[in-house]
């Protein structure tokens, strides 16, 4: 029923929802989820329809408590996000500028308002690239966009360590880094 109302809230809008300028009072925890894959999960089911999950996204925010809510004009509910609540599922050049294309099938174009930043994943580990977007959100990058931007990435050395390096517009923005003795060793040097 919770989601039926933010549905109605929000349908019928154009453009992005003006959620920046909506204060809702907080109205609790709704037992949606987006897991570490992606999916979006309502009581424990998927969320099958691709319309329902790029509506959502678009009411999605995180705030300086490091929560995730869903926020209409008269509601604001918490939600669990496993890691980002959203993926880039293909990049490609168009022109000097990287455009990604979220799973939800909007286009960003990789820049000073939607940088590349290494985060680490839950729990820990090594640190990937996530997309910076609006509202507090990020978006990792899908393992076969992660590939195709090694082949375009710029090895930089600082000190012992390499630097890769993407190229967008008028920036350059990580995609990761290591030692550089493993790249002298991989260049036979």
């Amino acid at each position: 029923m919770v989601l039926k109302r933010l549905q109605n809230d929000v349908e019928g809008r154009s453009g992005k929802p003006p959620i920046d300028r909506w204060d809702p009072p907080y109205s609790g925890a709704m037992d949606l989820c987006i897991a570490a894959d992606g999916q979006w999960y309502h009581e424990g089911s998927p969320i099958r329809r691709p319309a329902l999950v790029k509506l959502f996204a678009s009411i999605l925010r995180r705030e300086g408590d490091g929560h995730y809510y869903l926020v209409s004009p008269r509601e604001k509910w918490r939600i669990t996000v496993e890691d980002t609540p959203l993926r880039v599922v293909a990049a490609d050049y168009h022109g000097e500028d990287l455009v990604a294309t979220l799973d939800t099938g909007e286009e960003v174009v990789v820049g000073a308002g939607h940088p590349l930043v290494l985060r680490a994943a839950p729990g820990g580990g090594e640190e990937t690239p996530c997309l910076q977007l609006w509202h507090g959100l990020d978006a990792r990058l899908a393992r076969p966009v992660y590939y195709r931007l090694a082949e375009w990435a710029e090895a930089v050395r600082q000190g012992d360590e390499i630097r890769w390096l993407i190229p967008s517009g008028e920036g350059r923005y990580p995609l990761g880094q290591g030692l550089a003795s493993g790249l002298e060793d991989e260049a036979g040097g």
